[in-house]
């Protein structure tokens, strides 16, 4: 079967190769080295603040959502996109000259603008350019790419970490940012104009908070709990169970995510988007348990497996249902709101579970079972909680 007989037709066209490729490599070039940054971080004292690496990242990109997303309805999609992969460009080239904790999370801080921008520009780009009946098609193609980039960039990262050292793993991830600034230029913008002026920094609260999009960023929050943990604990697990490179687990579970997002975003157009959530969020909570309860390698590969299924259905499901309830006129600042509860969902797994695991390896099944019950939370919230007019 060729891919274009796969595809629906208007998703066969330049712009979208363009916005898929821009995030492959924007999400290569920011995650290529954080399997690498808690041994980094050791070696500059720290070992006791890895919590720290993810959740101060977060912290920074949840504050510069609603900017991003005011400024993706005013001054466009392709300066937002921009301007995020430029962050992770110029923050990659800085980390090689990081010789205090104050300067490595200072510049952790700032390195969480690219996740602030560049994610919102993405997906109010899409939803612009892509037939609303399939959009969820779409979102999954578009996760699939960001999800390969994703996959990637950990088991690059710490490849060239391993045979060429740290500073060549930061310039190459600076490097790749680059040529998704590169990608993004050769796009078409989607939407009408304006300058930029500085009073479009003041933000109010409808730019924080759209209420629209309330009942899918309140999932979110919950479902990407489990992923600002494994960011946090995973490369240390990893060491744990003998793996030297700790970007693997990563790739196996990213590899899974991509193969189910092939089908996932078609099939939430077609059953809707909160029947699949429910599958998805009931697979992420049982690889919470299985990861945690993991006493070997394949284990903990199967739940792996099991995490990368339900990510690839979760997370173009989500996306797809929050650009339905969104308001065309302010698709930005409800993406902007979704991505605030995704940030503050990673922050607290980051956090969470870095206190509960103490940097203690009999502690990895308690902070793991925190994923899996709040997961579960997540289910009754799908099952029960949800107002009849957000289903779809």
């Amino acid at each position: 079967m060729k891919l274009g007989s796969f595809l629906s037709p208007d998703l066969r066209n330049k712009q979208f190769l363009l916005l898929c490729t821009s995030g492959f490599l924007f999400m290569a070039s920011f995650n290529m080295i954080i399997p690498e940054l808690p041994n980094y971080l050791t070696s500059l004292g720290g070992e006791n603040y890895k919590g720290l690496i993810i959740s101060l990242f977060a912290v920074m990109a949840a504050i510069s959502r609603p900017f991003s997303g005011k400024l993706a309805d005013l001054v466009g999609r392709k300066p937002v996109m921009i301007f995020g992969a430029a962050a992770s460009a110029i923050c990659g080239l800085l980390y090689p000259f990081v010789g205090t904790l104050f300067a490595f999370f200072t510049l952790r801080l700032i390195h969480g603008l690219s996740t602030g921008f560049k994610p919102t520009g993405d997906t109010a780009y899409l939803a612009d350019i892509i037939n609303p009946a399939n959009r969820g098609e779409a979102l999954g193609l578009l996760g699939m790419s960001s999800s390969a980039g994703m996959a990637a960039g950990p088991a690059v990262g710490s490849l060239l970490a391993i045979h060429f050292g740290l500073n060549t793993m930061f310039f190459v991830s600076s490097m790749v940012g680059v040529l998704s600034i590169v990608t993004v230029l050769g796009m078409q913008e989607s939407v009408q104009t304006t300058r930029f002026k500085p009073k479009m920094l003041k933000i109010s609260v409808d730019d924080i908070v759209e209420k629209r999009v309330f009942a899918p960023s309140l999932v979110m929050m919950m479902t990407v709990f489990s992923f600002g943990m494994a960011l946090t604990i995973i490369p240390d697990f990893s060491e744990f169970h003998h793996f030297e490179n700790k970007g693997l687990f990563f790739s196996i579970m990213l590899a899974a995510s991509i193969v189910t997002r092939l089908f996932s975003g078609k099939a939430s157009d077609r059953l809707g988007r909160v029947r699949l959530l429910k599958v998805g969020t009931a697979a992420l909570s049982l690889s919470m348990f299985i990861i945690g309860a993991s006493t070997g390698p394949a284990m903990f590969i199967l739940g792996g497996v099991i995490y990368g299924f339900s990510v690839g259905i979760n997370s173009p499901t989500v996306f797809a249902w929050t650009v339905d309830l969104a308001d065309p006129e302010k698709r930005g600042r409800a993406m902007a709101t979704m991505f605030i509860a995704l940030e503050i969902g990673i922050l607290l797994g980051a956090l969470i579970s870095a206190e509960i695991y103490a940097n203690q390896p009999d502690r990895f099944v308690y902070a793991f079972a925190s994923g899996g019950v709040l997961s579960l939370a997540a289910l009754g919230v799908l099952h029960f909680r949800i107002p009849t007019k957000d289903l779809r």
